[in-house]
């Protein structure tokens, strides 16, 4: 803890680095073990539970729940048009309806992994590293932010995910534009809990989606479609954010 709490006072981008990397690497891990242990998910779980009190223990330690996000959000939720663009972003991986795809035990574990998921990646992507890099210039903030997320996904091909070349390409498309919806949405609120609960139910009901019947055409359509919904959102916020500026200005 001493360590990090050092890392961090030197170069708090180098600590998300840091974090990004630990991140990728022990995830993929815990995905190869799962799958040579034969129960999905449960080495990840436990890695993706370890990485998330360790970072809970070190943001409380530093006084830093607030500072990351960790807070109830600052804007309301009108000003959000209720986060319904969210909301239907959230039942995407369920539009073509449900499939149990593993048994019971698999499935706790899948969905508990993919919440560990939506928290560590909005706390590091949208709190760690966005927060190191806006101090100097907030627009290249939003950019690394949602394209360094977004290109993360690439991964998926190499983990052993089992996740095709089409599906990957599409994952990374609409993940940058979620990227840039997240951001923009922990920008304007000041918090993170909205962003990490939706990241969180979307990953998780991706163990109850019939995806493997999906043809090519429909996956093309559904992540095309994504993209131009959370697109659209983060747009629309960041004219609200900049036109709230103009009229603090006036």
């Amino acid at each position: 803890m001493n360590l990090l709490k050092k890392l961090y006072d030197k170069s708090q981008i180098w600590f998300a680095v840091l974090w990004i990397v630990a991140y990728c690497v022990l995830m993929s891990l815990g995905d190869a073990f799962s799958a040579r242990l034969g129960i999905e998910k449960s080495i990840t779980l436990a890695v993706g539970a370890l990485l998330s009190v360790e970072l809970l223990l070190f943001l409380k330690k530093a006084g830093l729940f607030a500072a990351y996000g960790l807070c109830a959000p600052r804007a309301k939720a009108r000003g959000m048009l209720y986060y319904a663009p969210i909301l239907l972003m959230i039942s995407a991986n369920l539009w073509y309806g449900v499939s149990l795809n593993y048994g019971a035990l698999e499935t706790v574990f899948y969905v508990l992994a993919m919440l560990c998921v939506g928290f560590l990646e909005e706390l590091i992507f949208r709190g760690l590293l966005f927060e190191a890099m806006r101090k100097d210039n907030v627009k290249a903030a939003v950019i690394v932010s949602s394209i360094t997320f977004g290109i993360g996904h690439i991964i998926n091909l190499i983990n052993g995910s089992g996740a095709d070349l089409l599906s990957n390409l599409l994952q990374v498309v609409y993940a940058t534009a979620a990227g840039f919806m997240f951001v923009m949405v922990y920008y304007k609120s000041k918090s993170l809990l909205v962003c990490i609960a939706a990241h969180g139910l979307f990953n998780a009901f991706s163990a109850f989606s019939a995806q493997a019947s999906h043809t090519k055409e429909a996956q093309i359509f559904s992540a095309l479609l994504l993209t131009a919904i959370t697109g659209a959102y983060a747009l629309y916020l960041a004219l609200s954010i900049k036109s709230q500026k103009e009229q603090n200005k006036n």
